[in-house]
């Protein structure tokens, strides 16, 4: 089974107001192991970069003026993420923004029934409590001190980690049975675990002990079957 970690940035909360993706990420699992495969850029936006949005993701309308515009990357986000499930983090934002990229560029929608989206997840399995992603990486005790600023790539590979952690670890999904691309990658894994050598153990038999056992078949082992056949 392959699925697709994926967050984005913008210069906003509302596409329908005029904002934009500027930034994509995207980790790729198999059976729920990560493969090692990403997919990441920058896009310019053709406006301007709000303070606000800005303050958050640290991207700013300079940085992205020789970036391409989201008509130039389409294609290849689609070929990346293919028919694979949606990981994403409060997916509602980010499939609305993606949607609205599509749509201005002339692609179909895509469906909602792709996402599954891990804020859903983590309200149900911790009512009450801070579900964000630092509030989830602190829980499963997840490194995130470089994250000083949202980046799309580097939460999409924090959400990875708490995705399976919210899944119930990372063993979860090992898919060893199967003859598949996460299967044959796990199997690899393990056998290249080096396996500890330890010297072969002697026992030596003691003269008092020889004694005792050839005085056992001598005098208690009189009726045995084999002694008749070596006579």
């Amino acid at each position: 089974m392959r699925e697709i970690v994926l967050d984005t940035e913008t210069t906003g909360f509302e596409p329908e107001d005029g904002h934009r993706i500027v930034e994509i990420g995207c980790v790729e699992l198999v059976n729920q192991i990560p493969t090692g495969e990403t997919y990441h850029v920058y896009i310019n936006p053709d406006r301007d970069m709000p303070t606000e949005a800005y303050d958050v993701h640290g991207i700013s309308e300079e940085f992205l003026a020789d970036k391409p515009r989201f008509t130039e990357v389409v294609q290849g986000f689609i070929d990346f993420i293919g028919d694979a499930k949606l990981v994403i983090h409060n997916a509602e934002f980010d499939m609305r923004f993606i949607n609205h990229e599509f749509k201005m560029a002339g692609f179909p929608a895509l469906p909602m029934s792709r996402a599954v989206d891990t804020l859903a997840i983590a309200r149900k399995k911790f009512p009450g409590s801070p579900a964000s992603l630092d509030a989830l990486c602190r829980r499963y005790e997840i490194d995130n001190s470089s994250r000083t600023f949202h980046g799309a790539l580097l939460d999409s590979e924090l959400l990875a980690e708490v995705y399976l952690h919210l899944l119930g670890g990372r063993q979860h999904g090992l898919g060893l049975a199967g003859d598949n691309a996460g299967g044959a990658r796990a199997s690899a894994v393990l056998a290249d675990i080096k396996r500890q050598s330890r010297p072969k153990r002697n026992f030596d038999v003691t003269p008092d002990e020889l004694k005792a056992h050839k005085d056992m078949i001598e005098n208690d082992l009189t009726d045995a079957i084999w002694k008749e056949g070596a006579a």
